[in-house]
């Protein structure tokens, strides 16, 4: 479609502003996990942490002030090893550095050997209104082989009281786990449709480099499903989901209409956010630049590094229009409402061109609505997303300024 022509398009929705928060401990270290996480077996100083949250978040708040906060999210690690009073502190500096919105989401992630009603009732109380439990199997076997310490009874407990505490509550699944065949997760993932959540993560186990995992895979004692049994259980997890009323609204997430984790979405709709704790990323507006930023990984080299210096960033970058575009169409080909081709050009001044996107149509890979405004990656394209991305990244192109825009009185379909 042309820049001159006009274009019946919902309503753009604007991505927002939000906050993560990294807590980077957890009781054990999973074997298939290459997040930034790490056990201390000799207790970790909450009190001294949590002061060294608060003065990043001062930082943050100083590069990026007078934001709205639309949505908080903790993860980890496992943010539920918290004390109540800590999460309470840092959602306490978080409102003194900006206006935390009255109907903002603020998530928390819970192990279910982590789960105590008593504590998560404490959550609740600090500002906490969404939880999202690392379940990850409802099998003991599969749950021993993953490396976790709770079991399914924990598990089923832990759901329970979340159900019982706070309006919104999600839960991970991983499948494709070894030896698992496609109608032993059809069972599983049944049982998990009959719990009633809102909001379900549903990953395929992948190989991480550096993990134990990865190790048993080099030496072919620990195997995967092949692209084509992949390929199947992921059709599957999406057949099941469509019709409990959980449609995918991305790769690995599913919800009721509504439910969908508003803090996830504001990553994959471009939004700007502000990344706390060892480790954490963020993308921040800072006088009209976007920047990438990064803190540093070693809690204790971070917890230093804020003491001494305010802050933990270890990179600071103000990204150019080719790598905002580059980011824009992972994130947005990741999501079912797909990547808004104007905010596109708006936000980056980079475009698509339609005979960069052909082909990938006629192939069934990608879609677009009726006036072409919004492409989409199918349920096959997004099974190889990661092809896609990389051959429409190389498609990018910077805008050539429409000339009929240039002439008075003539006005064109432009960005939302």
């Amino acid at each position: 479609m042309t820049s001159g022509q006009s274009r019946t398009r919902p309503a753009a929705t604007a991505p927002g502003f939000g906050v993560y928060v990294h807590w980077p401990f957890c009781a054990a270290k999973c074997p298939y996990c290459d997040f930034n996480s790490h056990v201390r077996h000799g207790g970790v100083d909450e009190a001294r942490f949590l002061a060294a949250y608060e003065a990043e978040i001062a930082q943050m708040a100083r590069l990026q002030p007078g934001s709205a906060v639309a949505s908080i999210f903790f993860g980890g690690g496992t943010p539920s090893l918290m004390s109540p009073r800590t999460v309470a502190g840092i959602l306490g500096a978080i409102a003194r550095h900006w206006t935390i919105a009255a109907d903002a989401e603020i998530t928390l992630e819970a192990n279910p050997g982590s789960v105590e009603a008593t504590r998560f009732v404490g959550y609740r109380s600090a500002g906490v209104n969404r939880v999202s439990l690392g379940v990850q199997a409802l099998n003991d076997a599969d749950l021993k082989s993953l490396g976790r310490i709770h079991d399914v009874a924990e598990a089923r407990r832990a759901l329970d009281i979340a159900f019982a505490t706070f309006p919104r509550v999600s839960f991970d699944l991983i499948y494709a786990r070894p030896r698992q065949t496609l109608r032993q997760w059809q069972h599983e993932l049944g049982e998990a449709l009959a719990l009633g959540p809102g909001h379900l993560s549903l990953y395929q186990l992948t190989i991480e480099d550096g993990t134990p995992f990865a190790a048993l895979h080099a030496s072919g004692r620990l195997a995967v499903p092949d692209g084509d049994l992949a390929h199947d259980f992921y059709a599957l997890t999406g057949d099941l989901c469509d019709a409990a009323g959980l449609p995918a609204y991305e790769i690995s997430n599913h919800a009721r209409p509504g439910d969908e984790s508003r803090h996830n979405l504001l990553y994959w709709r471009y939004g700007t956010y502000a990344g706390i704790g060892p480790g954490a990323h963020g993308r921040l507006d800072v006088a009209g630049r976007r920047r990438a930023l990064r803190t540093e990984r070693h809690p204790e080299t971070w917890l230093a590094a804020v003491e001494r210096d305010g802050h933990g960033i270890v990179e600071d970058e103000v990204l150019d229009p080719a790598a905002m575009a580059d980011e824009m169409l992972l994130m947005g080909l990741r999501i079912a409402e797909g990547l808004d081709l104007d905010r596109l050009r708006a936000t980056t001044g980079h475009e698509l061109p339609a005979a960069a996107l052909a082909p990938f149509a006629a192939a069934g890979l990608l879609a677009a609505d009726a006036g072409g405004c919004i492409v989409r990656a199918t349920r096959d394209g997004r099974m190889v997303l990661n092809r896609l991305v990389l051959e429409l990244s190389s498609a990018l192109r910077p805008a050539v300024p429409d000339p009929a825009s240039a002439r008075p009185g003539v006005g064109r379909g432009g960005p939302a």
